[in-house]
């Protein structure tokens, strides 16, 4: 790994503990304006000072987030698909590699959709950007997307998605959580992130996730729905990375919800 995929590396997963707090806020390619997404700079803001990096598109990057503010970027560069279109896996690279350099983005992301019909194509994709990655220092992030059959969400389908995405080269790859995750880990020989997925029932919920996936293997979380559209997004954010960065128990950390 040259010494340009390894800063970036660092920027990603803290050196001090390997492991990362991210906040996804690229849910507006494919849903558009989700409940408290729907203006993305007032979210984004003050939830900066809280997250190791921000997970989004190009779009909301260039008008919503101050340049002035010292946050590395995942750059979301698939798309092509919406909730409303008839396939979600029909996804593809919309964002160059030369724009992500230009934007200063610490890592690309892409979604790979395995058991669908369009597994070749968004398989084929990533192998594309893993090669662009390579030649540029740029980390590619894989995420194993499930769409509206989230009855795939085992450990089994997580597994192989997962195995497949570092045997093309990705180096991280944000999953789902499940029962046996810890055979998902052990099979994956790059660091595993996890997704928040939906928004839970309850905080409680989401910090419960964090603690479990952190401690079956995760180096980390990309959550976005649980924490903007918390009524506390602050607190929870400052609770996931009490969980992640120092081991908390959900009891201690469920104190920064008060």
């Amino acid at each position: 790994m040259d010494w340009g995929m390894k800063n970036r590396m660092s920027r990603l997963l803290k050196p001090e503990s390997g492991r990362a707090v991210w906040l996804a806020v690229d849910h507006g390619y494919f849903l558009g304006p989700v409940s408290k997404l729907e203006e993305p700079g007032k979210t984004i803001k003050p939830l900066i000072p809280f997250t190791d990096a921000l997970m989004l598109t190009r779009g909301v990057l260039r008008n919503c987030v101050d340049t002035s503010l010292n946050i590395p970027v995942i750059l979301r560069v698939s798309g092509g698909n919406s909730i409303a279109g008839p396939a979600l896996s029909n996804e593809s690279v919309q964002t160059s590699m030369e724009d992500a350099i230009r934007l200063n983005a610490s890592a690309v992301a892409f979604s790979i959709y395995v058991g669908t019909e369009h597994e070749n194509k968004t398989l084929t994709a990533l192998s594309g950007l893993v090669n662009e990655g390579q030649r540029y220092g740029m980390p590619v992030l894989a995420v194993t997307a499930v769409g509206k059959e989230l009855e795939k969400r085992d450990a089994r389908y997580l597994g192989l998605c997962c195995r497949i995405a570092a045997e093309l080269g990705a180096q991280v790859v944000k999953t789902y959580y499940c029962d046996d995750f810890e055979k998902v880990v052990k099979a994956c020989p790059v660091p595993l992130v996890i997704a928040g997925g939906p928004k839970l029932k309850t905080e409680l919920d989401a910090l419960k996730l964090a603690h479990s996936a952190i401690g079956e293997g995760a180096k980390g979380v990309d959550m976005g729905r649980n924490i903007w559209q918390s009524e506390n997004a602050i607190g929870m954010l400052k609770a996931i990375r009490e969980i992640v960065h120092k081991g908390a128990s959900v009891k201690e950390a469920a104190k920064f919800l008060k």
